[in-house]
């Protein structure tokens, strides 16, 4: 049977390391997993607390509502009112979604229709350019060059104003996400508010998603898209308890911003869900409002594994940018190593040191030339990871 809109997906890159990792770990040997970005901190307590003591009601085991319960909605917006001094309101300005996934696909559904174009990044987390194709858009990648931190941001809003001028129809939507996965780039205010004043005088949909929006270090904090003046005439974003309160299996994220455009996907999401389970709900409005801290001890654990990794593949000869956000070291592939391409040093890895990472190529052509760590080891598994490394390329040293 020949099926539709899968069709154009390529294969899924990150399984070829996946396949090579369960087969050396069938085979008895330690493979230290730095792939897949899968969050290993438990969650807040109270959240698993409260989740049991809510699934204990059977008046929560019914159907819940897609955009979220009220107090939910309200407790996001207390958390931006406190975090980034920005107003909204819980009724028009935010619902909430099953995962940011589900949210910024079916957003891409009310947003892009065949014939329509959008500004993506490259390199890029896969749903970031899949969402949009998947819509039938004609998805326009823009390269996040070699840049590194701040710069990086700046970079990617020039460009953007650049590639819309080029080409028909023009773009009606641009995505962007700071800090940024795989990059780890980042962005300030200033630049937000660059791309928002742009915006605006064009009628362009401004799609954020703030993935790692509490997920920074040495005393950095990332802006909201939302913080910048006139924000929400254009923009919209995405916000997850995934990464900054280590909910990962949850599923709780959020869209806020723009009222239309938020209203637009409610209406939609009423007839394709009936939202996440109610105690998943409730837990999840009791950790804003109680476990507002838990994203800063999320932080600190990051921010020491991060300086365990990329103190280490200095010291073997491998250094990389230290990032100042996000839960993922972008390392440049190693020059005497450069001619593999990312699939095959990432395999040459597992094969020769024991360590999975995600290969550059897996989030678009512009990242072939690099890997991925994922913080997701703590720093005694990370430094045996770095060991073993130093072991294993023997060309580092060259």
């Amino acid at each position: 049977m020949e099926f539709r809109r899968i069709q154009g997906l390529p294969p899924y890159v990150f399984t070829i390391i996946d396949t090579l990792k369960q087969q050396a770990r069938q085979a008895g040997r330690d493979v230290i997993d730095l792939g897949f970005g899968n969050p290993d901190i438990p969650s807040p307590q109270i959240a698993v607390d409260k989740l049991a003591e809510a699934a204990q009601s059977g008046r929560n085991h019914r159907y819940s509502a897609s955009r979220g319960i009220p107090n939910l909605r309200l407790a996001v917006a207390d958390l931006y009112r406190r975090r980034f001094g920005v107003a909204l309101d819980p009724d028009s300005e935010i619902i909430s979604t099953i995962g940011a996934k589900e949210g910024f696909s079916h957003l891409m559904w009310v947003l892009l229709q065949p014939g329509d174009a959008v500004l993506v990044p490259s390199p890029s987390y896969p749903i970031h350019i899949w969402g949009p194709y998947l819509a039938g858009a004609d998805t326009r990648q823009v390269v996040i060059g070699d840049e590194v931190g701040h710069a990086a941001g700046a970079a990617y809003v020039d460009s953007v104003m650049h590639m819309w001028e080029l080409g028909w129809p023009k773009p009606r939507v641009v995505v962007l996400s700071f800090p940024h996965n795989p990059t780890t780039a980042t962005i300030e205010l200033y630049d937000f508010q660059r791309l928002v004043d742009w915006a605006r005088e064009r009628d362009v949909v401004l799609v954020h998603d703030f993935a790692y929006a509490e997920t920074a270090f040495d005393g950095w904090r990332p802006p909201s898209i939302l913080q910048a003046r006139g924000a929400k005439d254009v923009a919209v974003e995405l916000y997850s308890m995934t990464k900054s309160f280590s909910m990962a299996g949850w599923r709780v994220a959020f869209l806020l911003g723009r009222p239309d455009v938020v209203q637009a996907l409610a209406k939609l999401k009423s007839y394709l869900d009936y939202g996440t389970f109610q105690p998943i709900q409730i837990a999840a409005t009791v950790t804003l409002n109680e476990a507002q801290d838990f994203p800063l001890e999320v932080n600190a654990i990051y921010e020491s594994r991060r300086n365990a990794l990329c103190d280490g593949l200095y010291r073997i000869g491998w250094p990389v940018p230290r990032p100042r956000g996000t839960m993922f070291v972008w390392a440049r592939i190693p020059e005497n190593y450069r001619e593999l391409g990312s699939i095959d040093f990432a395999k040459l890895l597992v094969n020769e040191c024991d360590v999975a990472v995600s290969p550059g190529v897996g989030f678009g052509p512009g990242g072939d030339g690099f890997v991925r760590f994922a913080l997701i080891e703590n720093e005694q598994r990370i430094g045996q990871a770095v060991r073993n490394m130093r072991r294993g390329l023997p060309q580092l040293r060259l």
